[in-house]
């Protein structure tokens, strides 16, 4: 139980870091849009994996 919820913190941790740096350079360097929206989206699929151990384990 315990390794789980660490596993969790750390992919929030991780979703959070590439969430704050998506943005960061979407806004922060407009001829890097897509760059900026795949670190996003990136960052989604770690909250996704995150979800699914949640609520599946």
């Amino acid at each position: 139980m315990k390794n789980r919820d660490e596993v969790r913190n750390i992919l929030n941790t991780v979703f959070m870091l590439l969430a704050l740096i998506g943005v960061v350079v979407y806004f922060a360097v407009p001829a890097h849009h897509v760059i900026g929206l795949a670190i996003i989206a990136v960052a989604l699929v770690i909250k996704i994996v995150e979800f699914f151990i949640r609520f599946m384990f």
